[in-house]
């Protein structure tokens, strides 16, 4: 998002100081429509027993252009003369309430927040109740600070693009590389964060950055120049699928376009994304806003039109309704004076905002008085939420490789070396778009809960330019019953605008693994905290390094949770989000190409369409114990029935090389359910993360090698089995999208992956009842 802070430690230690004198009282002025007013309390806006439209309408035909303008930026202006106040609508909740965002602050009765692991950690988890829990934590406690006058009530989360490229600095900040994972992800933490009763909402969530927006920048090209050619199919496919998840299925209040091109147009006035899709296919209710600056972008830095003011035009014309940033306060007067927009235009961007400012409460007078109102200081870092936050960093924790030494042993173990430049970090652990956390257990702290530690950090920091510091870790390695060795990446290596180079270890922390490795005197565990995927071929085959795990950025309780994992007190059970790469594939695959499918020279991208070696695949994740599958109930055909319509029309398209068109078939009557048994047959308890994958019948061009269609986590008392129920439903999992942006059904055999089983469903066209 944004032009980001580039100072973001002054940054929170100012807006901390700041909030210390802003405010600590627990609550705050109503926003508009105060009960004490006598001159606005009466107004048709203020009667909250009136429907919402009639009461946006009326406040809309009360303001004078000028004020209208105002209104249509983040930092949106008072109108005095009708008791509103300023809002600034900029606030950030990724993964806990955030101050990136200049409508939030810290300070005073509010001194932090609760800070949930990064969404690609949370991602990991495979755990869809789990990201909704999250997502309520987050918004009772913005609630909270609204409520005492630190922060708003529209929050610009979650990020939900496709972690297309592992070099991606943003990746961290999504759930991953798969469009399913990604859209289940999207609409669940926004039906946590919204809370909806009826239309009424707890705050506003937007889902960003839409579209195709997956570079920062890369080898000279950065996000504001960027022309992402994408084709219909791979956007239909991979690209908007989160995006429409998130309309669709979670009613989120808010989209946000991106600053890039798409296909030669900006996001931000391409009528047919803005307004054609997200609208009107996809039917949102809410707002468009833009990516902070993007209008400005599209006008100063793309040269998309000739004059600000037709920039201005073009981008509201054509969907926006919001600007982060300046931009349309400045240029749009004269766009509508000049006849390039009318002023209907700006009335319908703001009947869009107000509409969400409406359903959050915000002209029903009294905070207080409203639903959330009683929320408070202490409602905020909670022992609940606290807990909740450690709980997710260990359901998202990966063992990628173990040759037996874990569970390390507190009888075995007693002294634990702790190395590495990540082995006693503490705001490393939440990432970007992060608050000021409640607290921190570092995994240093973590680990000396279990035993007695023995610390060097090997490195001064993650870029490792020297090994004068190894020695004296391959010392303490050496004196150790274990060693944890913690390396990995942070916000100097991954972030915003700052994509990487490749895949490896930073300067010389490879060195350093394999030095202490050889040091070491009892079993050594490497733990990489990372958002990207690394390359650790090294580790992985070198039998001294016994364990790999991935930790992610963990969040506040980061540290308690990789001590847990390595000990057993948690048996780990989250899987990948993204496939890890050899260093060798970012050689082969520039970050400019968009597509997804490989073609000549090209090896395409995800698990879902690339077939080349790699170093771990998604959905892998180890445990402490073993698991069994077993299929109680599958079906083993299914007639796909179609409109009876289509040969009346002379649609013959529908049946073209075998595949129906989902939008001619009666979807409805297209669901199979299956029950998968699975059984825990090690002699440790477990959470075992059920991964259902489909790979269509044979021949279609269009298809990707295979694609995850469901996932449940269950956990699994040893020596016991578990019934899971999954549905599958052929238009929305058994379907594929052809060159056209078209999707369609194959018929024939579908091969289902459920974890090690393999089963055949068939697929044949009925049209009313006879055989196609």
């Amino acid at each position: 998002m944004a032009k980001p802070i580039l100072f973001p430690l002054l940054f929170i230690t100012t807006t901390v100081f700041l909030g210390f004198f802003i405010s600590s009282a627990e609550s705050r002025p109503p926003f508009a429509c105060d009960p004490r007013n006598g001159l606005t309390r009466s107004l048709k806006f203020c009667r909250a027993n009136l429907p919402i439209h009639v009461r946006a309408r009326d406040l809309i035909g009360r303001l004078t252009l000028a004020e209208k303008i105002r209104l249509l930026v983040n930092n949106a202006a008072a109108v005095p003369r009708l008791g509103i106040q300023g809002y600034e609508w900029w606030s950030e909740a990724l993964h806990g309430v955030s101050n990136v965002g200049p409508g939030t602050k810290f300070g005073g009765a509010f001194p932090g927040a609760t800070s949930f692991p990064q969404v690609i950690t949370t991602a990991a988890s495979f755990n869809e109740s789990l990201w909704e829990q999250i997502g309520r934590v987050v918004s009772d406690e913005a609630r909270a600070m609204y409520n005492g006058g630190m922060a708003g009530l529209t929050y610009w989360s979650p990020n939900v693009n496709i972690f297309r490229d592992p070099r991606w600095g943003r990746g961290q900040e999504t759930p991953g590389e798969d469009p399913v994972l990604a859209g289940k992800y999207a609409a669940n933490y926004v039906r946590g964060l919204q809370s909806p009763t009826g239309i009424r909402l707890k705050v506003a969530a937007c889902c960003k950055h839409y579209t195709a927006y997956d570079l920062d920048n890369w080898n000279g090209v950065d996000r504001y120049h960027f022309n992402a050619r994408v084709s219909k199919q791979d956007l239909a496919d991979t690209y908007d699928v989160p995006f429409k998840s998130c309309v669709v299925e979670g009613k989120v209040a808010s989209v946000m376009c991106s600053y890039n091109q798409v296909n030669g147009k900006p996001t931000c006035a391409d009528p047919d994304l803005l307004k054609g899709t997200i609208r009107g296919q996809w039917g949102l209710s809410g707002y468009i806003v833009s990516d902070c600056d993007s209008v400005g972008v599209m006008y100063d830095t793309q040269h998309f039109t000739a004059t600000p003011e037709e920039s201005a035009a073009a981008a509201i014309k054509a969907g926006l309704d919001l600007d982060c940033g300046p931009f349309l306060a400045i240029h749009t007067d004269l766009a509508v004076r000049r006849g390039l927009l009318a002023e209907a235009d700006v009335d319908l961007a703001l009947a869009n905002t107000i509409t969400i400012q409406m359903r959050l409460g915000m002209f029903d007078g009294e905070p207080s008085a409203q639903p959330y109102g009683n929320l408070g200081p202490r409602d905020v870092c909670t022992p609940a939420h606290q807990q909740l936050a450690l709980e997710a960093a260990r359901q998202g924790i990966v063992l990628l490789k173990n040759s037996g030494s874990l569970p390390l042993s507190t009888a075995r173990h007693r002294t634990v070396a702790v190395i590495g430049p990540n082995s006693d970090v503490t705001v490393t652990m939440i990432g970007n778009y992060a608050g000021v956390a409640c607290g921190y257990t570092s995994p240093l702290q973590g680990i000396s809960r279990y035993a007695r530690t023995i610390h060097q950090a090997g490195c001064s920091d993650v870029a490792c330019d020297t090994n004068n510091l190894f020695g004296a870790a391959e010392v303490a390695a050496h004196k150790a019953d274990a060693t944890v060795l913690v390396m990995g990446l942070d916000q100097s290596i991954e972030a915003e605008f700052r994509d990487r180079v490749g895949l490896l270890l930073p300067g010389r922390q490879q060195e350093l693994v394999s030095r202490v490795a050889r040091a070491s005197r009892g079993p050594t565990v490497l733990v990489l905290m990372s958002g990207g995927p690394i390359d650790v071929s090294f580790a992985k085959n070198d039998p001294r390094v016994s364990a790999i795990i991935w930790a992610g950025y963990p969040g506040q309780a980061g540290g308690t949770a990789i001590a847990d994992v390595l000990f057993g007190t948690t048996n780990p059970g989250g899987k990948l989000p993204m496939t890890w790469y050899p260093q060798d594939y970012v050689a082969k695959v520039p970050m400019t190409n968009m597509g997804m499918r490989p073609s000549r020279g090209y090896p395409g991208r995800t698990y879902r369409f690339y077939k080349g070696s790699v170093v771990f695949p998604f959905g892998h994740g180890l445990s402490y114990t073993s698991f069994k599958h077993s299929l109680a109930l599958a079906p083993t055909d299914l007639s796909v029935l179609l409109d009876t319509n289509l040969f009346a029309t002379k649609n013959y398209s529908t049946l073209s090389s075998n595949a129906i068109r989902v939008k001619h078939a009666k979807c409805d009557s297209l669901s199979s359910l299956f029950h998968i048994d699975v059984e825990n047959t090690g002699n440790m308890d477990g959470t075992h993360t059920l991964l259902v994958f489909s790979t269509p019948p044979a021949g279609q061009k269009w298809s990707p090698n295979k694609q995850l269609i469901g996932f449940h986590r269950v956990h699994v008392i040893a020596g016991s089995k578990q019934r899971v129920k999954i549905n599958i439903h052929a238009c929305k999992h058994l379907s594929v999208v052809d060159e056209f942006g078209i999707r369609r059904i194959p018929m024939g055999s579908h091969s289902l992956h459920i974890g090690d089983l393999k089963h055949s469903i068939s697929l044949q066209a009925n049209l009313e009842g006879i055989k196609v």
